[in-house]
């Protein structure tokens, strides 16, 4: 019976990792000339979160940040997301890594989380790098400054 809650513990622990740890991909695009186009379309900043989805720092992030409902109801009306992801584990395809690759020499930094914020015209408004707490609330009003 100890055997059988332990097993049980185990395995709701693996699945509250796995939502965590892919809580960034709800409603957001990784394919840049996509998000771009959708950006310009609908008026809006384009968010490129630049993140290694299976590290503590962005599984950190992405719980507090981006999961929480507020911060999606925000993004909704007012942001396209972007999401480039380098995770350790390698699961992306050559294509897509070399997209990522390209994407990252173009607008990011060299550790992750780094996220830039883009008008329609890929002028970079602001970028934030690093994930060092805040939750969703700090990060709407941080967005809100660069909002017109």
């Amino acid at each position: 019976m100890k055997m059988m809650r332990a097993l049980c513990a185990v395995a709701l622990a693996g699945l509250a990792f796995t939502a965590s740890a892919s809580a960034a991909t709800e409603g957001w695009l990784d394919d840049y000339d996509k998000a771009l186009a959708q950006a310009k379309a609908e008026k809006k900043l384009l968010f490129v979160l630049f993140t290694a989805s299976d590290t503590k720092a962005c599984m950190k992030q992405a719980t507090e940040v981006f999961a929480p409902q507020q911060f999606k109801d925000y993004a909704a009306k007012n942001l396209v997301l972007l999401e480039v992801d380098f995770p350790r584990k390698n699961e992306k395809s050559s294509a897509e890594r070399a997209r990522n690759t390209d994407l990252n020499a173009r607008f990011g930094g060299r550790g992750f989380p780094v996220i830039v914020l883009l008008d329609s015209d890929e002028k970079e408004q602001t970028r934030f790098v690093g994930y060092g707490g805040g939750g969703a609330k700090d990060m709407i009003a941080k967005l809100e400054l660069f909002r017109k």
